[in-house]
């Protein structure tokens, strides 16, 4: 209908002679029945270059209005709106094509089949997911799945910093747990991961390799560094003794605890996302970029360009401020090892050499300081700013009704998100991720998430489906039949105001699809699920589906039935189950 409406605008505004018209044309659904069913601000975005008052323009618009069956009366409205007034049946072919489409209700082609690589979560293999990592898998995910479903061919990627400093640390933790367990005795340097999961790597290390990589008390103390390890040198302190440890224990000793590291905490990360719904169709690692040299590249791409120098420590730097940046960027450290900021460098360069027409990055808000860095160093490689959008997602702060959730656990760190998921479920997590905007601050009410009433918005949306579901077993046992094509060809019969907005509702969800996609916006979709199944609740509190009359039944058992293809196709893009009983 939105389609059949612009067509009718663009068509007048030809005959009126106007040459320069907006390739898209605004035309929202009016949130008042009394101003029409859509409204257009096209006549005020048209007024001012021809030097006409934007009602004189709509009063223009509206005489030259090819004639349609669909359209009832146009009015103009405040200072130059123009409102349709639908006849009451021209969205009744949403109900034939939600029931004939099926699970490929609301899917669109807009994207043409246009590659989009989309990073999201991209948590340092150093623990395991906290719930700030939930909300962002949650939105990439969702965002990934309505960019599938408006056409685009979506390439969804994890990068494994799986190298790098943060990892060598975690090698270092990881071996003084397995000392532990065989009674050594030493401080605890303050810059290491302190987690329960240390330790039970630190014991699977003791179970393959026994006492490989024991050393004795005395062999022990030239591990630590003599200076003092507090709050101002702690960094040179866990550095110093990770080096004195690769020269005693040796590079390939040290590479197994530090890669056994790597392997487990991936592994855990990518089984706990798969069991929230999140999967990639890769999970790059970061350190092919060192095996195949596009470190480098990168690098030398940079250096061609006149965007690097360096000072007399040795240290490579990138001329940010050059582009745009705060401050210059440390590319290469004195001691000849490149910076996270490197490793990005090369990603990026990576990610554009494959010939996406869009480049998305899913960020926490705290690394909100780094759009500036990467536009910079993409204009002195020579790429196409463009083609990649930064989405920011904000933290999520747990509640229990109105008392703050304590964010530690019993390991001194984080609620994971695997305890989340457990207390809550992964329908409620996943729901209540993405239902408001990503960069907006979430309050999740863990109390509310796993309630059973109607304040809880993904239970509501969830017993509207259920509901429907019970309405096909009613059917069965009065031993009745719904004849579909006969209902569809008395669709006049809804003729009730709760069937009106039902049948509104989901004639709009196409163009809900489209928007919530092409704006990253899954909380649209959020939003439009709690409307709809306000809609039907409403529809099912007043009304009998299952009537004597059987013209009657069968329309009303289509509208119901298109309904629920509605909410489930809805639920499935959010990553949200549609049961069918609760």
């Amino acid at each position: 209908m939105k389609e059949t409406l612009i067509s009718l605008l663009k068509q007048s505004i030809s005959a009126i002679g106007i040459s320069e018209c907006p390739n898209e044309i605004q035309l929202t659904r009016t949130k008042d029945n009394a101003h029409g069913d859509f409204a257009t601000n096209i006549a005020m975005i048209l007024a001012k270059p021809l030097s006409l008052k934007p009602r004189e323009l709509a009063e223009k618009i509206i005489a030259h209005l090819p004639p349609s069956t669909c359209v009832k009366k146009v009015e103009i409205a405040g200072p130059g709106f123009i409102n349709f007034f639908l006849v009451a049946n021209s969205e009744h072919d949403a109900i034939s094509q939600a029931l004939s489409q099926g699970e490929k209700y609301g899917f669109a082609s807009i994207g043409n089949h246009k590659k989009i690589h989309i990073e999201f979560v991209s948590a340092n293999p150093t623990g395991p997911l906290h719930v700030g990592h939930g909300r962002g898998a949650a939105f990439g995910a969702c965002v990934s799945n309505l960019l599938d479903a408006i056409g685009y061919n979506v390439h969804r990627e994890y990068y494994v910093n799986d190298a790098g400093r943060q990892m060598r640390i975690l090698g270092a933790s990881i071996w003084l747990r397995y000392l532990q367990l065989f009674g050594r005795t030493f401080t605890m340097p303050l810059n290491i991961y302190r987690g329960d999961y240390v330790i039970d790597i630190s014991k699977l290390l003791q179970n393959l390799y026994g006492e490989k990589f024991l050393l004795d008390q005395a062999r022990l103390k030239e591990v630590f560094p003599t200076i003092e390890d507090n709050k101002e040198n702690k960094d040179a302190f866990i550095d110093q003794l990770i080096e004195n440890l690769t020269e005693i224990l040796g590079p390939d000793a040290f590479e197994i605890i530090r890669q056994l590291g790597v392997n487990e905490v991936t592994a855990d990360i990518k089984n706990d996302l798969e069991e929230f719904g999140v999967t990639y169709n890769e999970w790059f690692l970061e350190s092919k970029l060192y095996e195949k040299g596009w470190l480098q590249t990168g690098i030398d791409v940079l250096k061609k360009h006149g965007f690097t120098y360096e000072d007399n420590n040795g240290t490579l730097w990138f001329r940010a401020t050059d582009l745009g940046d705060e401050k210059d960027r440390v590319l290469v450290r004195k001691n000849g090892v490149p910076t996270y900021f490197a490793s990005d460098v090369a990603y990026h360069t990576y990610k554009y050499d494959q010939g996406y027409d869009e480049i998305i990055d899913v960020f926490g808000a705290d690394h909100h300081g780094f759009i500036a860095r990467i536009k910079a160093f993409l204009q002195g490689l020579g790429k196409d700013t463009n083609k990649l959008k930064i989405l920011l997602v904000q933290f999520a702060i747990l509640y229990r009704g109105a008392e703050r959730a304590q964010m530690s656990t019993r390991s001194g760190e984080f609620v994971t998100l695997r305890e989340l998921r457990e207390e809550v479920g992964n329908d409620a997590a996943r729901f209540f991720y993405i239902m408001r905007k990503p960069e907006q601050h979430l309050d999740f009410d863990l109390e509310l998430a796993k309630s059973t009433s109607n304040e809880n918005p993904v239970y509501y949306i969830q017993y509207a489906h259920a509901r429907i579901c019970s309405v096909w077993r009613q059917l069965a046992d009065q031993k009745l039949t719904w004849n579909k094509d006969a209902g569809l060809a008395q669709l006049n019969l809804l003729s009730h105001e709760d069937e009106k907005n039902l049948i509104a509702a989901i004639a709009s969800y196409p163009e809900l699809i489209a928007s919530a996609g092409q704006q990253y916006a899954p909380h649209r979709l959020a939003h439009f699920l709690q409307t709809l199944a306000q809609y039907f609740h409403a529809y099912y509190n007043a009304h009998k589906f299952i009537v004597d009359d059987e013209a009657l039944r069968n329309a009303r058992l289509c509208l119901v039935a298109s309904a629920q293809v509605v909410l489930k196709n809805g639920l499935t893009l959010l990553g949200v189950s549609a049961p069918e009983k609760m």
